[in-house]
């Protein structure tokens, strides 16, 4: 029942209270085991640690929870008005972040005195705070959806800010080039700035598979790992064997082509036994094929060196000039004073120049006969076919074309890694991929380097969180929560943006006038 419906019949508290009861029993079910019972490794044996405190605290907040979203949002009386709930949710925002600030404040402040009643209760503040600030920002945003107003004020911002929205890709690029040169940069930065353009073209690669064409794969970092573990075997072993070691400070860009070429007779093994499935069982199979090639990465010894990986990996050279501290190095021979983040510099520029590449060719592909096939193929196959569209040869580009883009990206994480090992190639990896594509809109390239944004930056901030560990319990890492957050984000994102942070897409091809073209005419579901 919806929130409109519920103010014109009366609200039925028996099947409120029967639904918040439930909710409480799921919720005793799962978190029992998992957070009431915690083993303990003392010395001499193995101890179990009873914490059903926490269970009922999370429990009551949970059923408290889904009594307060029957009340306000659900079936909430009809006395209750929209801009009740508005106000509320403003409320609760400002109640969120006074509790976060005073949390905050350490023992060594003049208003330390919650730390000095109880040890956690700054901590309790803070997750308040942010529990607070949460459920008030969902409270008022819901409220201003169901009125006219409401709709009126965010439709404006959205026509306002559209046309500006091309401007924002040529401000990122301009600040991704750059970036290292920015005052305050550091060589962290730079290494986070890889980190998330290795991912965006891994994003955009999968999002050929996924967004273009429709076909869901989960075993994307597959094609991932035969681009790393090509490119250690060939540098490190094969390309010394055959052309001798004056070879090495060359094999990067010899072997940089052969690896996506690689992955891509990958994807294309790949494509040959889907040909008939769609949907969950092509997600299955796809999800198979990643865990083969794990286990062959593991199990083959003599040819991957099992799970010990490959080491002493060559690391890239200004083409054949090798970034060392001596008369034939980068420095040397540019008459430059030496320093360790020149090849770090490098190296963001030769992911930043492969990024770039994956979407040109992805942008110029869309508008050939073959991505508008893709895009056939997404939006009925039947019809496709009917069309006279070989879906057999369209899939097989789509899994090959993006399978080459993702070998291209772990060649480049090996070289820079300078070891791979089959830990680095869990499916964790393809389901972030997967992310990272669905939350920046299937099909958007721009969507794509946002959510990329999002979700990597949201991983290393938890890193920068260390001075929660000054109020929370003793062994508190907050780095530890940081896939729980995550998860929660991407939750919430779903919730408001179904469809993705980018909803529009510019059309393939377009007759005198290019319209925008909104996700709602795209079909959901097949990726």
């Amino acid at each position: 029942m919806t929130a409109s419906s519920s103010a014109h019949s009366g609200t039925d508290f028996n099947r409120i209270l029967i639904d918040v009861a439930l909710t409480a029993l799921i919720a005793f079910a799962i978190l029992g085991p998992i957070v009431g019972l915690k083993t303990e490794a003392p010395q001499g044996g193995l101890v179990l640690q009873q914490r059903w405190g926490w269970v009922a605290s999370f429990v009551a907040i949970i059923a408290a929870g889904r009594l307060a979203l029957h009340l306000l949002v659900w079936n909430r009386p009809s006395w209750v008005t929209p801009q009740h709930v508005k106000r509320w949710g403003w409320s609760a925002m400002a109640v969120g972040v006074a509790a976060f600030v005073i949390g905050l404040i350490t023992t060594d402040s003049p208003l330390g005195f919650l730390a000095q009643i109880h040890a956690q209760l700054p901590a309790w503040f803070v997750a308040f705070g942010v529990f607070a600030f949460l459920a008030g920002a969902w409270l008022a945003y819901s409220a201003a959806s169901e009125t006219v107003e409401g709709k009126a004020a965010q439709s404006g911002f959205v026509q306002a800010v559209e046309p500006y929205g091309k401007y924002f890709g040529v401000a990122l690029l301009v600040i991704g080039v750059l970036l290292p040169f920015i005052p305050g940069v550091d060589r962290r930065i730079v290494d986070l700035g890889i980190l998330m353009l290795t991912y965006v073209m891994l994003g955009w690669g999968l999002n050929i598979v996924v967004g273009l064409a429709g076909l869901l794969d989960l075993g994307y970092v597959a094609f991932y790992a035969v681009g790393a573990y090509s490119y250690a075997l060939l540098a490190t072993i094969y390309f010394p064997l055959w052309f001798g070691d004056g070879i090495t400070p060359w094999s990067f860009w010899l072997v940089l082509p052969l690896a996506g070429l690689l992955a891509g007779l990958w994807g294309i093994i790949l494509g040959f036994p889907v040909l008939r499935l769609r949907g969950d069982y092509l997600a299955i199979v796809t999800l198979a094929f990643g865990e083969i090639i794990r286990v062959i990465l593991i199990n083959w010894y003599d040819f991957t060196n099992g799970p010990n990986g490959i080491s002493d990996i060559p690391r890239p050279s200004f083409f054949g000039i090798p970034f060392t501290n001596d008369e034939n190095g980068f420095a040397a021979t540019f008459g430059l004073s030496y320093s360790p983040i020149q090849r770090i510099i490098f190296l963001y520029y030769v992911i930043l120049v492969l990024a770039l590449i994956t979407n040109f060719v992805t942008m110029r592909l869309r508008r050939l006969p073959i991505g508008r096939a893709w895009e056939a193929l997404r939006e009925d196959e039947i019809a496709c076919r009917s069309l006279g569209i070989n879906t057999t040869n369209t899939k097989l580009t789509a899994f090959a074309i993006g399978a080459m883009f993702g070998g291209f990206a772990g060649s480049f994480f090996a070289t820079r890694q300078g070891f791979v090992s089959p830990e680095s190639f869990v499916f964790m990896e393809s389901a972030i991929i997967l992310a990272i594509v669905v939350l920046g809109g299937l099909g958007s390239q721009i969507g794509v380097v946002i959510a990329a944004i999002v979700v990597i930056g949201a991983f290393e901030l938890f890193r920068e969180l260390a001075f929660l560990k000054a109020i929370m319990p003793d062994g508190f890492d907050p780095a530890q929560y940081r896939m729980l957050a995550v998860g929660i984000a991407m939750v919430l994102i779903m919730r408001w943006r179904p469809r993705g942070l980018v909803t529009k897409r510019d059309p393939s091809i377009f007759l005198k006038e290019k319209k925008a073209v909104s996700a709602d005419l795209v079909a959901q579901g097949h990726g």
